[in-house]
């Protein structure tokens, strides 16, 4: 007797579940119907992103690094699975050794970008990095995959929480790395992925007031009036360079703090 294959149906990804969108629509994409994220989707992800972020920013940074490298594990036992969503096995092997780049340099980076500086007086004076804290992403429609870790992963490394919009014409790499990452110790909340239209969400992004900072790498053509929002509460603007890997990335992610302390104290 034949029977009719049970068909996936492709969620959002907010605070480790996997919830329809609240209101209940859809929209075709790569001949599936994909959630249609809402305003009230995108309110929820950032209340999830901003309860994860104390634990994972809070999290050593060797832990962090061990969560990046088992993201990378959990996409390379779906590799097939991940080259049939966007453009091929050679950008899911591109996506994951991208994620041990940077889970390599998760107990490092604050090496190269914090300093011992030299003062004319009797105190240590020492600069170190946080994260900023709360996140927006706008990734780029293509490459899919490689896009989005591309930025998703230095804005993760460096203890911040992530929401991000997947690419609408190409989402299901997206939502098929957010089943990797529900798998791979990664806290609840600190990556949301939100599928769905960009000009209904990405503007109430860059205006909400507890996004501290957003990433227009996908961004196109809608750049400058997300930049103008961003502006309200004077977010940081970052335009991510979409394939780039670097730790000057991470850094542009995280606040510098300077601190004083008398030498003998």
């Amino acid at each position: 007797m034949s029977r009719l294959p049970v068909r996936k149906t492709y969620k959002l990804f907010i605070g480790g579940d996997f919830p329809r969108s609240e209101s209940g629509r859809t929209y075709e994409a790569q001949g599936q119907n994909v959630a249609r994220g809402s305003r009230k989707d995108a309110r929820d992800a950032v209340r999830a992103a901003r309860s994860g972020f104390g634990k994972w920013a809070g999290m050593t940074a060797y832990n962090r690094g061990q969560v990046l490298y088992r993201i990378a594990e959990m996409m390379e036992a779906r590799t097939a699975e991940f080259a049939e969503l966007c453009s091929g096995r050679a950008e899911v092997e591109e996506s994951i050794d991208r994620w041990v780049w940077y889970a390599g340099w998760a107990d490092k980076y604050a090496q190269v970008i914090g300093s011992s500086n030299p003062v004319a007086a009797p105190y240590f004076n020492f600069t170190f990095p946080e994260p900023t804290g709360v996140v927006a992403i706008v990734a780029p429609d293509e490459p899919s995959l490689g896009g989005l870790v591309s930025r998703i992963a230095p804005v993760i490394v460096g203890g911040n929480a992530a929401v991000v919009l997947a690419s609408e014409t190409a989402p299901l790499a997206a939502i098929e790395l957010s089943e990797a990452l529900a798998t791979a110790d990664l806290p609840g909340g600190v990556v949301n992925i939100l599928t769905g239209y960009r000009s209904e969400m990405a503007p109430w992004l860059a205006g909400h007031m507890d996004v501290n900072a957003i990433d227009l790498g996908g961004a196109d053509g809608d750049a400058p009036e997300l930049e103008r929002l961003a502006a309200d509460n004077v977010k940081r603007v970052v335009r991510g360079r979409i394939g780039e890997q670097s730790p000057y990335e991470i850094a542009a992610f995280l606040e510098l703090k300077t601190v004083w302390h008398p030498i003998g104290v």
